[in-house]
């Protein structure tokens, strides 16, 4: 599996994990109004396990490149992984309104992690589902554990 990999920098997948980072910069830089965001994690390991994902599944999407991966253009996971971080927006601008809710909550947490896996998808990058995959399930027990239950 791993000869169909180069090591070779992958500008499209940094510039997609600064793309889905802009909104947290914001919000790092000015609290929302009613911001739970703020508030201590009752996930501490959980939460642990997702930091170390991020970071395995950015270096995976920058530095892996599938040899049989065509040229990035318009496909439909490409326009699926846009179409997400439109969603992952919109939920932010929600939440800078004020309103906070299970669908606000969700809308932060799914979109971002799907832009990631339609992407890596469509950049044929196997190597960088897996910690996707569990960065997934770890940022989802986050925002349910700490906002929704």
């Amino acid at each position: 599996m791993l000869q169909k990999y180069k090591l070779s920098f992958e500008i499209w997948g940094l510039l997609l994990f600064l793309i889905i980072m802009i909104p947290n910069f914001i919000w790092f830089a000015i609290p929302a109004p009613n911001d739970i965001l703020r508030a201590k994690s009752i996930t501490e390991i959980i939460d642990a396990a997702a930091s170390v994902c991020q970071v395995l599944m950015v270096i995976a999407l920058c530095i892996f490149r599938n040899k049989e991966s065509k040229k990035l253009c318009a496909t439909p996971f490409i326009i699926i992984s846009a179409g997400c971080c439109l969603l992952y927006f919109i939920s932010w601008i929600v939440y800078y309104n004020g309103i906070v809710n299970a669908v606000v909550i969700l809308g932060l947490t799914i979109p971002p992690c799907l832009a990631f896996l339609f992407f890596s998808i469509d950049r044929k990058n196997g190597i960088a589902i897996i910690p996707i995959f569990i960065f997934t399930i770890c940022h989802l027990i986050y925002g349910v554990v700490n906002f929704i239950v």
